[in-house]
């Protein structure tokens, strides 16, 4: 069993655990009172023709599976206020609990906070996690190939955008790039970490980029260290990079979240 098989057998149970104190018409009427999504793609560029500066999805992340332990993060709110004033795009909130510490309280607590549109980032395996987070307020979701069927990648985006929301496909081989472009998908990410292995390779990035169709947003996935390193995904055709551990171990993610916009627009206008 790959490391991400084990961490969806972990999902399923949670979410039946959810299901079984929330149903999902519970969870329909509660999307019926719910504001709109926000344009998550239009925050990413995706309507501009001129993409011009790299546009930061903010990650808050406590934990993760490869590195342990990253934050505590008492207080989502404040560290979401911080990524919105920094210029983060897109906010994204782990709500994957056993292995990220996350939760929808946290979705909860950082969609009263900020204005800005907030990415559910989970292991969605099944259409009620779809209309949980537009419940909680999300407007963008994750959905990573490699976990889900073609038949899947499709039903879970047309539900999406039925409900309003965005959404980032995940990639890490050719063959996912292909099949995400299949399914029709506008912002598609390259994850430069195996969710199989925990493995990172920042030059998958390089290799796999070019092969997304002009128009896409393409977003860099992990292995954000530095303006370095920004400087690289930026330069190798990325529209924007998703960071987490980089912000929620530094104690000023504001001014970070600037340093990295400003090292990828100077990278952008070089590649341009």
């Amino acid at each position: 069993m790959t490391v991400l098989d084990d961490i969806i057998v972990g999902v399923r149970e949670d979410m039946e655990a959810r299901r079984a104190q929330v149903s999902l018409e519970e969870l329909k009427e509660r999307v019926a009172g719910v504001a709109p999504a926000r344009d998550a793609w239009a925050a990413l560029g995706g309507s501009s023709p001129d993409r011009n500066d790299l546009k930061v999805i903010a990650e808050i992340k406590r934990r993760s599976p490869s590195k342990g332990d990253l934050a505590s993060i008492a207080d989502p709110a404040s560290l979401a206020a911080q990524y919105a004033d920094g210029g983060a795009s897109v906010i994204s909130v782990l709500t994957e609990q056993r292995r990220f510490g996350g939760s929808l309280a946290d979705l909860d607590a950082v969609r009263a906070a900020v204005e800005t549109p907030l990415l559910r980032k989970d292991f969605t395996v099944d259409e009620y996690q779809i209309w949980e987070a537009r419940a909680h307020g999300a407007d963008l979701i994750l959905l990573i190939v490699a976990a889900l069927s073609d038949s899947e990648l499709v039903r879970f985006s047309a539900l999406s955008h039925e409900l309003g929301m965005n959404v980032l496909v995940e990639t890490h081989t050719e063959e996912e790039i292909e099949r995400a472009v299949a399914a029709g998908a506008r912002i598609i990410g390259i994850n430069v970490r195996n969710l199989k292995t925990l493995d990172v390779d920042r030059s998958v990035f390089g290799s796999l980029a070019g092969l997304i169709p002009a128009g896409a947003v393409v977003v860099a996935e992990s292995g954000v260290r530095s303006a370095d390193d920004v400087a690289h995904y930026a330069a190798g055709g990325a529209n924007a990079i998703l960071v987490g551990e980089a912000l929620v171990s530094d104690a000023t993610p504001r001014e970070r979240i600037t340093e990295f916009k400003a090292a990828g627009a100077a990278a952008i206008a070089v590649r341009n």
